[in-house]
């Protein structure tokens, strides 16, 4: 798009506008990545014969195909046309989840899932490039923040809402996406600018192949570790095709004239720095929502409602602090608030490690550090997103914010698998309080390195400048 074109959308449509209608999207696909869990057991009972190990490719076909997707969709979207690509997205993921509330067998569900993990796909980098584009430079900061913000609460309400809907019928965590997707399908076809994309050659088939395979096998030996056993054929065999893909990828862009990832990007002030940034701090992340439900559930024995609720306080924050997190930006920089960010949830997690008992105990043990780790999200995940994108080319706004995106979801699977590993067995009644404990300490030493990752951050003058108005 050239400036001429961005310039006539910020005039006709204002980018808070853009912001509320993508957000919708935004947030209905983080919330499917979790709500489902807590609606698995009422599954199980309406399709007999099924088990919780196949119901598990509910979770996981979806985890695997959104990561998968992500950066071809991204190119795709800067090629072509972001708001094209978003509202096609947002249509084939509300497609998608009705059909998985009339699913009548896991296979069908299964299936379902994976339409809506494309549309998922689609929208999510597609979403983060339209607020780009019709944000001025110096306001692009806080943009990114609140688009971040959005995406963590439906991470972390997901099974709230799951344990609410649950109580109705396992099919509302499903058809709720249908009405508020169709009236941000409407808004959105009706109010989001029309964008151009770079219109350049077709990007390198035989690299988003490999990509998309890549990260397929990775996320799945990450995802199967623990039931088929990390020394299994499957996983072993799974990482070995995740490494020889991630070779053609990587040789095929350095030779390819449209590279589906512009090696160029990887040098932008940030960006690598922030992609390590987004995969350390989710794996952390990833832990202490699994932490908590196990704990709540298996070892307290608290209904999936009960620990949704208990989970509340902590995201309920972070909007708040994402915001406020522009003031601490202006006077120290990024990179201070990242790494405050990363040592406060290694606080909050440790906080779990000292206070929670086996007996149950909300105000004297889980709630301190759900409020703290609350406060580390809120700093950490939306000004690494801020900073990674800051120098991103207009041309490049969807790729980019793919290639954070599929950093976090790497982050979030390796974090389950390496919370899991720490823990041991068994996960259930009988589990230890020094197993979590152990589990716990292994999560907070992540976040603190994501921490030190984010030192060296640097904000440009545009993003400090807003920051210090938003101050």
């Amino acid at each position: 798009m050239n400036s001429v074109e961005v310039q006539e959308d910020r005039r006709t449509v204002d980018s808070r506008v853009v912001l509320g209608i993508v957000a919708v999207g935004v947030l209905l696909s983080s919330l499917d990545l979790f709500i489902v869990n807590v609606a698995l057991p009422k599954i199980a009972e309406d399709f007999a014969g099924s088990q919780i190990s196949g119901l598990s490719w509910v979770l996981n076909a979806y985890a695997i195909v959104f990561a998968a997707l992500l950066v071809p969709a991204g190119r795709l979207g800067d090629r072509g046309s972001n708001r094209t690509t978003f509202l096609v997205g947002l249509g084939v993921f509300v497609l998608g989840s009705a059909l998985c509330a009339v699913a009548w067998n896991t296979g069908a569900l299964v299936g379902f899932r994976v339409l809506q993990a494309v549309g998922g796909a689609l929208l999510t980098p597609a979403s983060l490039g339209l607020v780009l584009t019709a944000t001025p430079p110096e306001k692009r900061a806080m943009a990114v923040r609140l688009w971040v913000a959005f995406g963590g609460l439906g991470a972390a309400l997901g099974p709230v809402f799951g344990g609410l809907l649950v109580e109705v019928h396992w099919r509302w965590v499903f058809l709720v996406n249908v009405p508020i997707g169709i009236v941000a399908l409407i808004i959105g076809w009706r109010l989001l600018p029309s964008t151009r994309g770079d219109g350049g050659a077709l990007p390198d088939g035989l690299g988003a192949l490999s990509l998309i395979g890549a990260v397929a096998s990775l996320i799945l030996a990450l995802v199967k570790g623990t039931d088929w056993g990390w020394t299994s054929t499957g996983v072993l065999t799974s990482f070995v095709v995740a490494a020889v893909l991630a070779a053609v990828f990587v040789t095929s862009s350095r030779r390819h004239h449209s590279p589906v990832v512009d090696p160029a990007l990887l040098r932008l002030p940030n960006f690598a720095l922030m992609v390590g940034n987004a995969v350390l701090f989710n794996i952390a992340f990833a832990g202490m929502l699994l932490s908590v439900v196990l704990w709540a559930q298996n070892v307290w024995g608290w209904s999936a409602l009960k620990t949704g609720l208990a989970i509340a306080p902590g995201p309920l924050i972070v909007p708040i602090v994402a915001v406020l997190a522009g003031r601490f930006i202006a006077k120290i920089g990024a990179g201070p608030v990242i790494a405050a960010g990363g040592v406060i949830f290694a606080a909050g997690i440790v906080w779990w490690a000292l206070a929670v008992t086996l007996t149950p105990d909300y105000a004297g043990g889980l709630l301190g550090g759900m409020l703290v780790t609350g406060l580390g999200v809120g700093l950490t995940m939306p000004t690494t997103f801020a900073a990674g994108t800051a120098g991103l080319p207009p041309q490049r706004f969807a790729t980019g914010s793919a290639v954070l995106s599929m950093a976090r979801q790497l982050g979030l699977a390796v974090g389950v698998a390496v919370f899991v590993a720490a823990l041991g067995s068994p996960i259930g009644p009988d589990a230890t309080l020094e197993a979590f404990q152990r589990g716990w300490y292994v999560i907070a030493i992540a976040a603190a390195a994501a921490g030190l990752t984010g030192l060296a951050a640097r904000m440009p003058r545009p993003a400090v400048a807003q920051a210090t108005a938003v101050a």
